[in-house]
């Protein structure tokens, strides 16, 4: 009963922690950090038939490939908030 007891608790934790490890990104933010872009190109490019990129890990790479642009370079956290906000408003990947 002990073991199973640790089972579930350790199951429990899981699922609480699984949510917040999912919401990296604030789109609010992304959007705000997205202007940076916009001397480069237009959201455009994030719409069919340019729109390229067929996953959320794609977008994410792709966006932090084009932060080697970037001076200074968005953070990680940065990125993280790009990328929740063009899925929110562009891609819309699950």
């Amino acid at each position: 009963m002990n073991r199973l007891l640790k089972l579930a608790l350790i199951c429990g934790v899981l699922a609480v922690a699984m949510p917040a490890a999912q919401a990296a990104g604030d789109p609010v933010r992304g959007e705000k950090l997205h202007q940076d872009c916009l001397g480069c190109h237009g959201t455009e490019l994030y719409l069919p038939p340019k729109a390229k990129v067929k996953t959320l890990a794609a977008l994410k790479k792709e966006t932090e490939r084009w932060n080697d642009r970037m001076n200074p370079k968005f953070t990680a956290q940065e990125i993280e908030d790009i990328v929740a906000w063009l899925n929110r408003d562009f891609y819309k990947f699950p």
